[in-house]
């Protein structure tokens, strides 16, 4: 929607956003500021307009400079507010009941703004919302101003390098926004920085298998970590042999785009003391592709497979993030397990037994299951290598989680008291929602197969998303803090609605951002 999107812009703004509660009066502070623009008139005459109710997803817009603005006479056209006519407008959006207000809430009230924006072609808009959110208990600035800073930078979001020449480059502004609460420009810089990681992820969601293969992964991972001071290393080719990275070697050995393991390391500021914390471990499956192997996928099932990386991409923006905007107190490593599921005199059957390196054999009897074979290698490593502090993994695991929990809640499996309620108070303050599901030991003995330690794919169907996390907790040691995200529901948003378009989502990144921020 947008080329860039920026806190900062002199002289006058092309829209000034002020907000209002359902059932209630402007409030004096954003009277204030619409007397500041010199035409009061005109808004209060809009706000007795019927569509005026301040309603979650209401905006009135109001263009001050036209004759007759509040009454819509005297504009060209048959809706020239629409049109983005000639002026200075005011946006007045509707932040619901105030009662039920969450400043979670103004992600969508900034998607909503920035089609609006965009519409009316907006170089510069002035966001006025403490008066509003003074009227609410508790209501922090520097949040709500973060929360709307990321609903503006995910709308935002453009991936328009794959539309080739017979498609026209349409026209975009850059866009310059700006607050008068120093806490909630604040805010503005940080929630644009996380939309920026966000939306890296987004991008490599959206590109192709022909192009993002595991190798691409891993240069994508080297540029950016040049970028923002990250280290950086892979384990490749032999190495992974003698590391013995059992599920990225055979699951990776059918392609000719050949399997990796991608390894990040921030590092904080601040001396020994920091530096030598226990790190915080980021795993993320990055499939580049999933044709489900010999176990072949059928009727379409290949259409977006593209996407089963979607938990390294994710793990990738994250660590921009805290790189670039959080910058802890504390070490984190990303491992991304990169590998494509392909078909060939090479591939991996059913039947196969594979023993890693943490001594647990697996038979295989659904080459479709191969997300939870290569997160094994990065969890076994993690425990033996990174003496982690807790390990968080992302992964398109399993449809099981669909069906359970749609694309409203991610599936959320963590047995470890601390680390889940860090994870919820950093689902909550991302708006990344998570739902717990159970573990129990009956689970792990669905995993166990009468010929090796356990099967990765039960046939039965019970209990389908558990048995993805059932056979993942025999490669994490038990007195490590672990949590698995199945994001299966929420990685891709199917319509266009609050601060995302139809497409990815970039779930995850915020809240591992503001995990890492809370340790």
């Amino acid at each position: 929607m947008f080329n860039t999107i920026s806190v900062g812009g002199k002289g006058a703004a092309d829209a000034l956003v002020i907000g209002l509660f359902s059932g209630e009066k402007l409030d004096s502070r954003s009277q204030a500021s619409v007397a500041g623009v010199g035409h009061t008139a005109p808004v209060l005459a809009a706000l007795k307009r019927p569509e005026a109710t301040g309603d979650a997803g209401m905006i009135v817009d109001v263009t001050l400079d036209a004759p007759g603005a509040a009454s819509g006479k005297g504009r060209k056209g048959k809706d020239a507010d629409d049109e983005g006519g000639a002026g200075t407008r005011v946006l007045i959006v509707g932040l619901g009941k105030r009662e039920a207000f969450d400043v979670g809430a103004l992600r969508t009230v900034a998607g909503n703004v920035g089609r609006k924006l965009s519409a009316i072609k907006a170089q510069a808009v002035q966001v006025e919302l403490g008066g509003a959110l003074g009227q609410v208990k508790g209501a922090d600035a520097a949040r709500a101003g973060s929360a709307f800073g990321e609903g503006l930078g995910l709308i935002g979001w453009v991936c328009d390098e794959f539309k080739g020449k017979a498609t026209p480059a349409p026209k975009r502004t850059s866009l310059k926004v700006r607050s008068s609460d120093a806490e909630f420009s604040a805010g503005l810089e940080r929630g644009l920085g996380l939309a920026v990681s966000a939306n890296l992820c987004r991008t490599l969601s959206n590109t192709p298998p022909n192009i993002a293969t595991p190798a691409y992964m891993a240069e994508k991972a080297r540029r950016m970590a040049r970028e923002v001071g990250l280290k950086w290393s892979v384990i490749e080719g032999d190495a992974l042999e003698r590391e013995k990275m059992t599920g990225l070697i055979n699951v990776g050995k059918a392609s000719e785009n050949k399997p990796c393991m991608i390894r990040l390391e921030y590092q904080p500021a601040g001396g020994a003391s920091a530096r030598s914390r226990k790190p915080l471990v980021l795993i993320g499956k990055t499939m580049s592709y999933d044709s489900g192997g010999l176990s072949l996928k059928v009727n379409n099932g290949m259409v977006g497979m593209k996407r089963d990386k979607d938990g390294g991409c994710a793990v990738l923006g994250a660590m921009h993030a805290i790189a670039t905007v959080i910058k802890p107190r504390r070490p984190v490593v990303a491992l991304l397990a990169a590998a494509e599921n392909s078909i060939s005199d090479e591939a991996y059957r059913p039947d196969d037994i594979l023993t890693y390196r943490n001594g647990v054999s697996v038979e295989i009897t659904n080459t479709d299951a191969e997300g939870r074979l290569v997160l094994a290698d990065a969890l076994c490593w993690a425990c033996e290598k990174e003496n982690p502090s807790g390990i968080i993994d992302l992964a398109t695991l399993t449809g099981g989680v669909v069906v359970a929990l749609g694309s409203t809640f991610c599936g959320m499996f963590c047995e470890d008291d601390a680390l889940r309620g860090r994870v919820e108070t950093a689902a909550k303050a991302s708006g990344e929602r998570v739902w717990r599901l159970p573990m129990h030991e009956e689970y792990r003995e669905m995993m166990k197969s009468p010929i090796a330690a356990i099967l990765n794919s039960n046939p039965n169907r019970k209990a389908h998303p558990i048995q993805g996390a059932a056979f993942l907790s025999y490669f994490v040691e038990k007195n490590v803090a672990w949590c698995h995200l199945d994001i299966a529901g929420v990685h891709v948003a199917e319509k266009n609605a609050g601060c995302f378009v139809d497409g990815p989502t970039g779930w995850g990144v915020r809240l591992l951002a503001e995990l890492a921020e809370g340790e």
